[in-house]
């Protein structure tokens, strides 16, 4: 064996690689869900790399722009005495949507619809509450605002408290959007580690 033989890599012959469709193979063929959308996932993947890689004035997270487009959103309302007829506007805005989820479960006769569409489907709850869980008649998520209400109120940005928001825009918009399904919920009170529990109730 000379020099030239002993460094070459050795390579196991691979057999031709099996056809995707047709007898046995599919059972070989895994789908991402994402076929012809393979830009727009890497994009995705780019902005979340760069969102969480983000460490001006404070570590980023990845719901962090959402977060805060709501807390400018809030601050405005309650500085200028509208926190009420924001939340008004905002119930009514999401009305179209929401009869059709009453419809739906008229129809249907199964209340959880409201819980699926209020916390499942919707990336306005999921992108928020980035720790949104549970099923059935429950959803259990973490406070989305305190991290950066805590930044952010340092440098006099906001003047807002994740309970004030919890209290004054998280539990009535969301009462507010069960009332037009035509369901009932109760949002647990404030808790000081920032748990929030919503659940259906007859």
């Amino acid at each position: 064996m000379n020099a030239q033989t002993a460094t070459k890599p050795v390579v196991a012959e691979v057999p031709p690689h099996l056809p995707i469709t047709g007898g046995g193979a599919n059972q070989y063929k895994t789908l991402s869900g994402f076929e012809g959308r393979e830009a727009e996932l890497g994009l995705s993947m780019s902005i979340l790399l760069k969102m969480l890689g983000n460490h001006a004035g404070y570590a980023h997270e990845m719901n962090d722009p959402l977060v805060k487009a709501h807390l400018l959103a809030i601050q405005f309302a309650k500085s200028n005495g509208m926190l009420g007829q924001y939340i008004a506007h905002d119930i009514k805005t999401m009305e179209p949507i929401n009869l059709r989820i009453k419809q739906i479960i008229e129809k249907v006769g199964n209340p959880e619809i409201a819980m699926v569409a209020l916390f499942d489907r919707t990336a306005c709850h999921y992108a928020l509450a980035l720790t949104s869980t549970g099923d059935g008649r429950s959803r259990t998520w973490k406070d989305p605002f305190g991290y950066v209400l805590t930044q952010c109120r340092k440098i006099g940005q906001f003047d807002l408290t994740a309970r004030e928001i919890h209290e004054t825009w998280t539990i009535p918009r969301l009462t507010g959007y069960a009332a037009t399904m035509g369901v009932k919920i109760r949002v647990s009170p404030w808790q000081e580690d920032g748990t929030i529990t919503c659940e259906l109730i007859d």
